[in-house]
């Protein structure tokens, strides 16, 4: 069952000379961690923006939740953390999450307990009752989370939640959203930052000029099919030759052997002779490209396509 499926959602501007999103059709499972990527002006944050009530398309559908996208009681069960948000500075963190939270239906009671819990989770225990002016811009995307949580939803849209925020900081972020889809939260990121989405996504659809690319696993993208690196302690018959004799392609990098093989029987026919040669295994390693180099080469590869 889908969290969010959007069925050809079009968005033009200027009377159809700004075309932001072109039929664009996606579904993003429940309990999963799904990002956006393009590069700037591909339309990711008009997608988000149809998709929790902000614009409206020019054509198309979706669902969120199995509701009707336009049905504004699904709000009740949905955050949101916008790119570049504002809070006024003149309150407190603890006051920005009570009157947000009021704003979304929660009573005082509710809110007394869940505030400091969620300034926990982002790590603002101590800043609770400082004026929000003295923040970092750190500090300003970590409250910015806590606000997307605030009425416990089960659809979490954020908007490049991790921007500004140092090395460490990332990871807790990253922690914190995969605990909140091991609890069965969907998650529906936008991040320019693509080493950060490797790391915390299951999925991710490339946008370009408005157009969906490409969409599947983070694992099924960066893998480089039948290719691996071995870590071996070498036998009676060196791997070179016994490679040679297999007629595998063979490499060495920083200790490491790299083997292209025709199939998994391939694969396991190398194996086997090394075993036989008494050559021992330690690890077997499959190959990746970092989802970065997947991306700018989904990109390039569809540079002077007309649209």
């Amino acid at each position: 069952m889908s969290a969010v499926e959007t069925f050809e959602l079009t968005k033009y501007f200027s009377r159809g000379k700004v075309k932001a999103l072109q039929s664009c059709s996606l579904q993003v499972d429940h309990g999963t961690i799904f990002s956006l990527l393009g590069p700037n002006g591909a339309g990711k944050t008009t997608l988000i923006k149809i998709l929790i009530g902000i614009l409206h398309p020019t054509r198309g559908h979706a669902t969120l939740l199995n509701q009707p996208f336009w049905n504004h009681k699904i709000h009740s069960r949905m955050g949101y953390l916008a790119e570049n948000h504002r809070f006024p500075e003149f309150l407190t963190a603890g006051q920005i999450l009570y009157y947000y939270g009021k704003m979304s239906g929660l009573n005082k009671l509710l809110l007394r307990e869940r505030i400091p819990a969620l300034l926990q989770q982002v790590k603002l225990t101590d800043w609770e009752k400082v004026k929000i002016r003295k923040f970092s811009k750190g500090m300003l995307q970590r409250l910015g989370m806590a606000h997307a949580l605030i009425n416990d939803p089960d659809l979490i849209f954020l908007d490049e939640p991790t921007d500004g925020i140092d090395p460490v900081g990332r990871r807790e972020i990253r922690d914190l959203l995969k605990s909140l889809r091991d609890t069965g939260k969907t998650i529906f990121l936008n991040s320019h930052l693509l080493s950060e989405v490797e790391r915390v996504s299951d999925e991710v659809a490339i946008l370009r000029d408005g157009k969906v690319l490409q969409k599947g696993r983070v694992d099924d993208f960066i893998s480089i099919k039948q290719q691996f690196q071995l870590r071996l302690q070498e036998g009676d018959l060196p791997a070179h030759q016994v490679c040679q004799e297999l007629k595998i392609p063979l490499s060495e990098s920083n200790g490491l052997y790299n083997v292209a093989v025709k199939d998994d029987a391939h694969l396991n026919q190398l194996i086997d002779r090394l075993r036989e040669n008494n050559t021992y295994i330690q690890a077997i390693i499959p190959r990746k490209i970092s989802l970065e180099d997947y991306f700018i080469e989904v990109i390039e590869a569809k540079e002077g396509v007309p649209n």
